[in-house]
């Protein structure tokens, strides 16, 4: 028999997109009764939480958590708390999903034996700007040559998006990290590697995300982001990649040679080629949202990389003068039970860290 899935989904005033996102999932080509989707809400003051009420009113795999914390991290845990899934699936409500998403999640983890498996996060758009996005996203400048963002990426990686983890994983490695406002993702995944587990990219499972819908947006998203990484490195002390830290080591060594520039000729030079990169690189991935798209995706490029490295910089202060985080909670065993005509563990061509212990 099928294992039992449950989706997990966090939210926070998502009227916008969390209908659409919810309908699509109740399509799944999944088996209906082994499946069953909780969205932690974060208290929202739109009419999602009405929507949500709306949606599970006419089908009852659909259950409405409460997160009063308000961060999406938290979120999950609640929700994995009253899952009952032998596998769960980490969801996020500003994406599309393919029908057969949830059957592939299943399908990688048996037959890869990993603790974590996902799939590349490829943007899609419906506005002028988001084609620019997820322009500059299709490239090494604006990923970082992340593999999770390589849409024909296959293998090992030290992370994916969104995330199905068997339900042992959070008994074992721990729930997510409830105080992360940004990377908790990452992290989890982090934790895992750390105790030999193993995470894996699939081509077959196929998401796509919307991206920021402003440039003003992604600067404040990539800040977060650069917080939750420089809490990430106090936490464990250590990074997978360095990839991570390159926007604040180019943010660090950008200040230098503009404090030091009398006393030598390369700021000119090293800024001057930075801005003829950027600006290739933009013409080269920008011309196919558009010519109107490649000064924006030029624009978009220095954005990115300046938000992530000054949130790097602020959260290596912040979280270096006060730590926010606590021992790892774990979920407990002994909580709500499996259905007990199913049992689940990966098959011979691959045991991780989950299905060892």
């Amino acid at each position: 028999m099928d294992p039992f899935v449950s989706i997990v989904i966090p939210c926070l005033n998502e009227e916008a997109y969390l209908e659409e996102c919810l309908r699509s999932l109740l399509e799944q080509d999944y088996p209906k009764d082994r499946m069953e989707i909780l969205v932690a809400d974060g208290m929202s003051i739109d009419k999602t939480r009405e929507i949500l009420e709306h949606v599970a009113s006419e089908d009852a795999r659909v259950r409405l958590i409460d997160n009063p914390d308000r961060i999406q991290a938290a979120g999950l845990n609640a929700a994995i708390r009253a899952s009952k899934g032998d596998i769960i699936v980490r969801m996020d409500v500003h994406a599309e999903y393919s029908a057969d998403f949830v059957r592939q999640c299943v399908a990688v983890l048996q037959e890869t034996g990993a603790d974590n498996a996902g799939g590349a996060a490829r943007p899609r758009a419906r506005s002028f700007f988001q084609r620019a996005l997820a322009a500059a996203l299709e490239s090494p400048l604006g990923i970082g040559n992340s593999k999770f963002r390589q849409a024909d990426a296959e293998g090992f990686v030290d992370t994916v998006f969104p995330g199905a983890f068997p339900r042992r994983v959070f008994e074992t490695v721990g729930l997510f990290d409830s105080k992360a406002i940004t990377n908790e993702d990452a992290e989890i995944n982090q934790r895992i590697h750390a105790m030999g587990g193993k995470v894996y990219l699939s081509r077959r499972i196929l998401v796509h995300y919307y991206p920021r819908e402003s440039m003003k947006a992604l600067a404040r998203q990539y800040f977060r982001y650069g917080q939750g990484r420089a809490r990430t490195l106090w936490k464990h002390k250590k990074f997978l990649t360095v990839r991570p830290a390159l926007p604040f080591l180019s943010l660090v060594g950008g200040t230098a040679l503009l404090l030091t520039s009398h006393l030598h000729p390369w700021t000119p030079v090293a800024f001057g080629s930075y801005a003829l990169a950027t600006l290739a690189e933009a013409v080269r991935v920008g011309r196919k949202a558009g010519a109107l798209a490649v000064p924006v995706v030029w624009a978009i490029f220095p954005v990115l990389h300046v938000s992530h490295g000054v949130g790097f910089a602020v959260g290596l202060v912040r979280y270096g003068l006060k730590p926010d985080w606590g021992p790892v909670e774990h979920l407990n065993s002994n909580g709500p039970v499996n259905d007990a005509d199913t049992t689940w563990a990966p098959n011979a061509n691959g045991a991780g860290m989950a299905a060892a212990r």
